[in-house]
């Protein structure tokens, strides 16, 4: 695990490093830059609408009775998606944008409850289910 948390903080910077120089020598430095600003703004922009609208359905589910599981992963992954946005760079922000597409969000939500089932069937996890 501390091996690909290195590996993801010393990769990820150095591909943006990388996309920054490439794009910015093809389009110039100031249009780099307005671009990378430009979807820090949208994407920043994009996150907090589709987080009210996740904080909206939490609370009329609570309000119902309903454990707002799905939602809750759906909030987690836009909280990610809007950190990835702010985060300087063309790499993130793409993966940020794909993060704010529901039917994106949908199969991602469906690959961490599948993983989640198999570390909780190995043994890996403990799920308390308390009620």
């Amino acid at each position: 695990m501390l091996f690909k948390l290195f590996a993801a903080f010393a990769v990820i910077p150095l591909v943006e490093i990388y996309l920054l120089m490439k794009v910015g020598s093809w389009l110039g430095a100031e249009t780099t830059i307005a671009i990378v600003l430009l979807t820090g703004f949208v994407g920043a922009w994009l996150a907090r609408q589709q987080g009210t609208s996740v904080l909206m359905r939490i609370r009329e589910d609570m309000s119902r009775g309903i454990p707002p599981t799905g939602q809750l992963v759906d909030a987690m992954l836009i909280l990610v998606a809007g950190v990835m946005l702010l985060t300087p760079g063309f790499a993130t922000d793409i993966a940020g944008m794909l993060l704010l597409v529901p039917p994106v969000r949908a199969q991602l939500k469906e690959a961490l409850r599948r993983k989640l089932e198999l570390w909780a069937r190995s043994g890996s996890v403990t799920i308390i289910h308390r009620y």
